[in-house]
């Protein structure tokens, strides 16, 4: 017989601080099984988040907390996956396809906001979720160029769009709609507007746990009808720790919590330069820009990444930092900040919008 009950179990869990979470399993609502039986003690644990790359460890250290209580036993533990829909602003319908929506905004250009949305994109799927993307600068669209996949969306019915797939993510940009890399979009703000909805909406989204919206700099009407219209989780906002920088974030943040779109954290891009010949690795915009925000506004600081060269040469290759070199510092600084957005999206409420009946009343 196991030397263990259920409810010594249960004490061992409630007191394993769950990586990330800051949180045990019993607290978390995580424990979906525990069965005891012939000397074997089962484990089953249900996490929110993708968990690819750290399952094994879980389970390992899990598995010694329990065999200095029971060494006679022997200990199986089961940790899965389950990523749900999540709460969204009040009166947006659910968007076909997709569970999570994250904006990645940020006050002003030059910020490097679309490398990290590329790379955030690809440290979640990296991470063992399905993930899709959506280039919402009409303007100046370079996701095609950043993931390498060039060439124009295809469409089976002439109504809706196959989403492009590369890396091992969807996405859709308005560069896989025009006929040259170098074709201009000259268009007032309201086509700019109705392009983003029929692009978002008309996709074919192929269960995507998490979608990341690349945001053009600013706070004007692409932003704001993203925000009324498309069911937003929750936003992240890239910044430099340059004043200036810091300045314009503070208002692309304070823009998210007017309309009711929870701001997950702030991401610190170019937060050092490492120089590639020497390895010096120096503050030359500032330093503790980021943090302070964080203090001030009381939303997560969710990473600092350094500026160095081979991101940028990874990002005009079409082959990302987070791809090219997986083992590198700044691949394992998007990874920790992936599972940091995605924790931070799972401690929200469920969204159970898509389950309620739509009643309609009419006057007779």
């Amino acid at each position: 017989m196991a030397e263990l009950s259920k409810e010594q179990i249960e004490s061992v869990l409630a007191d394993y601080t769950l990586p990330l979470f800051n949180t045990d399993p019993i607290s978390g609502k995580m424990v979906k099984a525990i069965e005891i039986k012939d000397n074997l003690v089962r484990i089953e644990l249900e996490l929110g988040i993708p968990i690819d790359k750290i399952r094994h460890d879980i389970a390992e250290e899990l598995k010694e907390k329990i065999k200095l209580h029971s060494p006679t036993d022997d200990v199986l533990v089961n940790i899965h996956s389950k990523i749900i829909p999540h709460a969204v602003q009040k009166n947006v319908s659910a968007l076909k396809g997709v569970k999570n929506v994250i904006a990645v905004g940020s006050g002003k250009g030059g910020v490097g906001k679309s490398t990290v949305a590329v790379n955030l994109a690809l440290a979640l799927s990296e991470e063992g979720a399905k993930v899709g993307m959506m280039d919402a600068d009409i303007y100046g669209p370079s996701l095609p160029t950043m993931l390498g996949c060039g060439g124009k969306a295809v469409s089976h019915d002439g109504k809706s769009l196959e989403p492009m797939e590369a890396h091992g993510i969807q996405f859709i940009s308005m560069g896989n709609m025009l006929d040259s890399d170098d074709a201009p979009v000259i268009w007032r703000g309201p086509m700019a507007v109705s392009a983003l909805q029929q692009l978002l909406n008309d996709t074919n989204w192929n269960d995507v746990d998490y979608l990341i919206i690349d945001l053009p700099p600013g706070t004007g009407d692409i932003q704001l009808t993203l925000c009324q219209n498309i069911p937003v989780t929750g936003a992240v906002i890239v910044t430099t720790p340059q004043d200036i920088s810091l300045i314009d974030a503070s208002k692309a943040l304070k823009m998210f919590e007017k309309v009711d779109v929870t701001v997950l954290g702030i991401i610190e891009n170019m937060s050092t330069h490492i120089c590639s010949k020497c390895g010096h690795e120096e503050a030359i915009f500032g330093k503790g820009g980021a943090e302070a925000m964080s203090e001030r506004y009381g939303v997560p600081l969710l990473g600092q990444i350094p500026l160095a060269i081979e991101v940028r040469e990874g990002m005009d290759k079409g082959d990302p930092v987070v791809i090219a070199d997986p083992e590198s510092p700044i691949t394992r600084a998007f990874i920790q900040i992936a599972r940091h957005v995605a924790v931070e999206i799972a401690k929200k409420p469920k969204n159970f919008s898509a389950k309620m009946p739509k009643i309609v009343v009419e006057n007779k």
